[in-house]
């Protein structure tokens, strides 16, 4: 039997931007998506902590080092500039694969510079 785990996470990044005139996405700091492991057009869950918004949405690769989590598109909706959000992808796993797996976890700081991965 198949399972899904946590493969990555970006932990309480913040929101610099929600851009509702974009075609969809969330635009993520494209050092943020090599530590995390996150790859451009993947799919990933978006956790609000201020507002306890979940949804799903696909990656686009944003500046290095810019810092940038831009919600676009209708997404845009579902969270202000300045929010705290968790980035989260999964994976799907056999018993023997997900045995000794563990999950990249990557904590950033207030200006999404990264503290802990």
């Amino acid at each position: 039997m198949l399972q899904e785990f946590l493969c990555s996470k970006i932990h309480r990044a913040t929101v610099t931007d929600a851009n509702l005139n974009y075609v969809g996405s969330i635009t993520i700091d494209e050092a943020l998506m090599k530590a995390s492991k996150i790859k451009e057009w993947q799919k990933v869950e978006i956790l609000d902590v201020n507002n306890g918004e979940r949804f799903q949405t696909y990656v686009i690769k944003g500046e290095a080092n810019s810092g940038t989590i831009c919600l676009n598109g209708a997404a845009a909706r579902k969270v202000q500039p300045g929010d705290k959000v968790i980035i989260v992808s999964y994976g799907i796993f056999t018993p023997q694969e997900a045995e000794n797996f563990k999950p990249t976890i990557v904590i950033v700081d207030d200006d999404n510079k990264i503290i802990n991965h």
